[in-house]
Order: structure tokens, then sequence, then C-alpha cells
């Protein structure tokens, strides 16, 4: 085990989208000293003369111990905890850059939800490939973390995940506070799968949303979503607890029911009849994390057999043109099976 700060005080976080803006404001409101990454010097700025982001959490004041700056080797100076804010196809690029500046001895912290297209690895095996560390010395947080309730101090809970224990439980205690429970899990495989498939599951919930479907039909979605999910992980070592709890149907049940869910509400655009590029356009030029990683999920899928429907559908909806009702036609129509085989 490398050494690392047990009491983690100086925590730097590289990205200043919703998720990374929320986290920083859980670490500061739980008294650590917090210095984000902005990648516009506008929003640094921002965030260090008026403690708000309104580009990304309109309304919601950070503590005064969260400060920003552009400038990554200035951000990273000292940082006992470095957390990786940035979406999950753009981490390798960013971490490229970033790998040198990265203080030894800090603990990395991954936010990131997904499966990299091309190479089919999880977030922390992205990190620990670029910057050289352990695998089993990267921690993961997931969980039903919707940024905008979190900002606004709405209580919630969320897993801390490590191999090594030690290392989860230094990040549980610093992001713990009135509004904001860490549990702690070493079981990072089935914490990374649930939070990157929770978001495929949630584009099917928005696109039944979008064709007027009602609850029986997110239940069955949610739930066979999360069939899917622990399938997945059976076949790569995943603890089958683990979706039963913060990481797995915890954050699949908010996700998907909530309007504050971009892949819902992404697919809620494509279940009305957007094409992609107009259910785009509409988010601001931003694509939902489950439209790509459905494919990587589906294609780890595919390597290891594991039985994933809805991804299928999905997958074939956002990238080959497949429509939402013929899709929802074909998962009715598949063959008579046991719940549980």
């Amino acid at each position: 085990m490398g050494a690392f700060a047990a009491d983690v005080q100086r925590v730097t976080v590289l990205g200043a989208g919703s998720w990374g803006t929320a986290f920083a404001k859980v670490l500061g409101d739980a008294g650590r000293d917090v210095t984000m990454w902005a990648r516009r010097e506008s929003v640094a700025e921002e965030i260090r003369g008026q403690h708000t982001n309104s580009a990304y959490l309109p309304g919601a004041r950070l503590p005064e111990r969260v400060t920003a700056t552009s400038d990554a080797a200035a951000a990273l100076e000292g940082a006992q905890a470095v957390v990786l804010g940035v979406p999950s196809q753009s981490l390798r690029a960013n971490l490229t850059g970033w790998r040198s500046l990265l203080p030894r001895e800090a603990i990395l912290v991954s936010l990131a939800k997904g499966v990299e297209l091309g190479t089919l690895k999880r977030m922390s095996e992205v990190i620990a490939e670029l910057a050289e560390v352990p695998p089993e010395e990267i921690v993961v947080v997931s969980g039903p973390n919707l940024a905008r309730e979190i900002a606004v101090g709405q209580p919630a809970a969320a897993v801390v995940a490590c191999a090594e224990h030690d290392r989860a439980q230094a990040v549980q205690r610093a992001t713990s506070n009135q509004y904001f429970r860490p549990y702690t899990n070493t079981d990072v495989v089935g914490c990374e799968l649930g939070g990157a498939c929770k978001n495929v599951i949630a584009l099917s919930c928005g696109m039944a949303a979008g064709m007027g479907l009602g609850a029986n039909t997110m239940a069955t979605l949610i739930t066979r979503g999360l069939a899917e999910m622990a399938r997945l992980g059976a076949k790569l070592g995943a603890d089958p607890l683990t979706f039963a709890g913060m990481a797995g149907l915890g954050d699949l049940v908010a996700t998907c029911s909530s309007p504050l869910s971009r892949n819902r509400t992404f697919g809620e655009r494509l279940g009305r009849g957007e094409t992609l590029a107009q259910a785009q356009a509409a988010a601001g030029g931003q694509v939902a994390e489950g439209v790509a990683s459905c494919s990587s999920i589906r294609e780890l899928a595919q390597r290891v057999g594991a039985d994933m429907p809805i991804t299928e559908a999905m997958h074939r909806v956002c990238h080959e043109g497949l429509d939402p009702r013929q899709a929802g036609a074909e998962l009715l129509g598949r063959s008579p099976k046991h719940e549980w085989r």
C-alpha cells in the first residue's frame, strides 16, 4: 500500500461541471479546503469571486473553503486527494495532460460513470493506466447523486469504493457532512458497472416517458435493467450485493425517475420522436453519458457473454436508427423465460 494522508484536508477537484461542482461543495461543507480546476478561466473567476457556478449549478452557493483556477498545475499543488470530475469519454485525454502534475502520494478519486469506448475499460482502469498507479489504490464514488439536489443540501448517500479499504475510509471522512452520508465498499467493479449501466437504463425510461407510458413500464425497465447490470457484474467478478445498494439500485432509481437526470431527459426527447441531433441541440450541445456507454457496455457484454437486451435496444436506437416504439415491441416480443435465469 502506497503512502497517503489518512486525514485528507487539501483536495483538488479537476472539472467544474455540475457533479464536480456539487462534490466540491460536499467537501467544503465537510470542512475541507478545495481547489477546483475549470477549463474556462471565466468559470474559475466566478467560483473564486462569487462562490457560484451559474453555468452549471445556478442558485447554489459554494462554501468559502472552495476556490478555483484554470491552471491545472496550480490547482494540483499540495493536494492530498485529487478528484477526477470530467466526463467518462474525455477522461483519457484530460488525464494524459495532467498525469505529470499529480502529487505522488495523493489519493485519486473517480467521479466519472461510464465504460470507455474502444478499450472497454472502466474509469478506474483508465486512471490506473495513465497515472501509473496500482488499480487497487483508485477510489470510486457512486450512488444516487443528482448534482442539483446535493448542491442545495438535500440529504443523500453515496458509496466510496476502493480495494484498499483504508483509502475509501479516508475519502469517507473527507466527504461526510450534515446532508451527505458516504458508505464504504471494496467492490470497485460492481460500483463502476452500476454507475455506467444505470445511464443506459435511464435512457430507456426516458424514451418510455416520452412515449406516454406509465409507472408499470418504468418499474419493469428499472427492474429488468437491474437484472442486466447484475448479470454483467457476475461475469466480471462483482459482488451481487453491490447492485442492491447505493451504487446499484439507489443510483438506478434516482437516474431513471428524476427530470434532473440528463440521461432520462435525453431519452424522453428521443421517445417523443426527436432525432439524436435534435435531442443534443435541445440539451445545449451535450450528449448524455448513456448514449456513448450503451455501445461500450454492449460490446463488453458481448465479450463476456452477458445477456443485456435493454442495452442492446438502446444502442440500436441511438446508433442504428431503430425507432423507440419498435425497440419496445422487440423487448416485449422476446421469448418467455424464467425471471432469474
